[in-house]
């Protein structure tokens, strides 16, 4: 009998598995949200806010100091610099970056970056995702595009309790794809709620799925929803040191695009 039970519940877990991403769809051609950075002079404060100095390696330049800052050509610059203006900061470096955080969140469906990142000894620009009303690792982290110095590749990558403090990689949960430094690259990710399917150029790099197991936070991704950061980051562990005479160095954002899925009539 248990074994009975135990083969209808893993089969019903399959048919599931295998039917939430049928069972959505992208809801048209054109994005349900969007940004074009099209302002003049800043970005629109009604959806982003400057991602605020923290004590982490990612976050511990940051500033909201207006040269880290600029709307250029229809593009967002973010940029990373040497502290030679702020003698009253003791960090040496500043760099900026931006979220969405209590202002858009992003359910199920395709989120795209579109962005020319230039390179630099040190430099570590990122786009990412972090729960609303969660906390680290157990609420999940989405991390879209990672890319270190001049590298012409770029990471994917998911964290959670699972892969954080268990430390486990089955599945397997990050990848790495090809990128153009000299061009404009498109980042996405695809959120279902059985899977986060990421790509670069419109190529699959790779697919997180949902799993049956015992073991704690494999797959918070369903259960809330997420906000975006946009930031260039200088140093750090990951990294490396930074070489000053390649700064400033900048990235170029040129817009975010996403398309809600909807479950299918």
């Amino acid at each position: 009998m248990h074994h009975k039970l135990f083969f209808a519940g893993t089969l019903f877990f399959v048919m599931w598995f295998l039917g939430c991403n049928k069972h959505l769809s992208q809801s048209g051609k054109k994005p349900m949200w969007e940004e074009n950075f099209n302002q003049k002079k800043s970005f629109d404060e009604a959806k982003w806010s400057k991602i605020p100095r923290g004590k982490s390696d990612w976050d511990r330049n940051m500033s909201d100091f207006d040269s880290c800052y600029s709307i250029r050509d229809g593009k967002l610059i973010l940029r990373g610099i040497k502290n030679t203006h702020l003698p009253e900061d003791t960090a040496k470096f500043l760099t900026g970056g931006i979220y969405t955080k209590g202002k858009v969140d992003f359910g199920f469906g395709r989120l795209e970056i579109r962005a020319k990142l230039n390179g630099a000894k040190g430099a570590w620009p990122a786009f990412w995702m972090l729960p609303e009303n969660a906390g680290w690792p157990e609420g999940g982290e989405i991390d879209i595009m990672e890319r270190l110095n001049s590298d012409s590749i770029a990471y994917q990558t998911v964290h959670s309790y699972y892969t954080h403090h268990l430390k486990i990689n089955n599945p397997k949960h990050g990848a790495t794809g090809k990128i153009d430094p000299s061009q404009f690259n498109t980042y996405a990710v695809e959120k279902y709620p059985d899977s986060l399917v990421f790509f670069i150029n419109d190529q699959k790099t790779f697919t997180y799925p949902r799993i049956q197991t015992e073991k704690e936070g494999q797959f918070p991704f369903s259960e809330n929803k997420f906000y975006l950061l946009l930031d260039m980051q200088l140093g750090g562990s990951w990294v490396g040191a930074v070489d000053t005479k390649y700064l400033p160095v900048e990235m170029e954002i040129d817009w975010v695009k996403f398309y809600e899925f909807k479950a299918k009539k």
